[in-house]
């Protein structure tokens, strides 16, 4: 069936090969995540109608290289390397890049978002450049000292906290935000606090942010907002409003 309950169904399988890293599935449910969307919007435009067979059109090689369809594969493709970054697994992306390049050549929709992770990119300028060298750093394993690794796990939550705001699957990627900011920040507690600035006052906030056991955005919004000044780090007045409202349970 075309309609927003296909849609639905498609985008939860999808959904669950990006909270759980699952290559596989991320694979088998890519095209028809691309082809669901790109009915449905040409649908609302006017441009297309519910064939008579009931089965989504597939996308022809013209087709996979609109700006829309391109678009959303960006969006998977970004939402899929960031909960593969925060849990290590290069494998995932090395299996999922290597899947689309055969099945739907090297400019396959996300191509342009997954080379933020694989690019060198000197001089980070966008959003998405500086989420994707913070993932390709996780995705190798490149662990700073622990002088800095407060502030770069802190530095790195931020950006992914941001893009995940931005992306269909936000929620996909905030639990697995969430659990790896807690891991970070319990990590630094038990063998980091020596690095914090001003350890005197910025321990006891580390242990009250810890002590909230909901792996949600409220969860990042308040430690991020809270862990600020332990890693050096300054928040203008609007953006610490905006992450207080983001903190705040109803």
């Amino acid at each position: 069936m075309t309609d927003m309950a296909e849609l639905k169904k498609r985008k939860e399988a999808l959904n669950l090969a990006i909270v759980y890293v699952d290559p596989d599935a991320f694979i088998a449910n890519f095209t028809g995540w691309l082809e669901i969307t790109a009915f449905i919007t040409a649908q609302r435009a006017g441009l297309a109608r519910i064939p008579d067979d009931g089965i989504t059109p597939g996308l022809s090689e013209d087709q996979l290289k609109r700006a829309d369809v391109q678009n959303v594969g960006d969006d998977a493709i970004f939402a899929f390397c960031m909960t593969a970054a925060l849990k290590g697994d290069k494998a995932a992306v090395d299996k999922v890049e290597a899947a689309l390049v055969e099945n739907l050549g090297n400019e396959f929709p996300g191509s342009s978002g997954l080379w933020h992770f694989r690019a060198t990119i000197e001089t980070p300028a966008t959003l998405e450049d500086f989420v994707g060298q913070a993932g390709k750093k996780l995705l190798l394993g490149d662990i700073p000292p622990p002088p800095l690794r407060a502030k770069e796990n802190w530095s790195t939550g931020l950006r992914f906290f941001e893009k995940a705001r931005k992306s269909n699957f936000v929620h996909e990627i905030m639990y697995p935000l969430a659990k790896w900011t807690r891991e970070r920040w319990t990590e630094t507690l038990e063998k980091g606090v020596a690095f914090l600035q001003h350890i005197e006052d910025n321990v006891p906030v580390l242990r009250e942010a810890l002590e909230d056991t909901r792996n949600d955005q409220s969860f990042i919004a308040n430690s991020l907002l809270k862990l600020a000044p332990a890693v050096d780090m300054e928040l203008n007045d609007e953006y610490q409003g905006f992450l207080r409202s983001l903190a705040r349970r109803i």
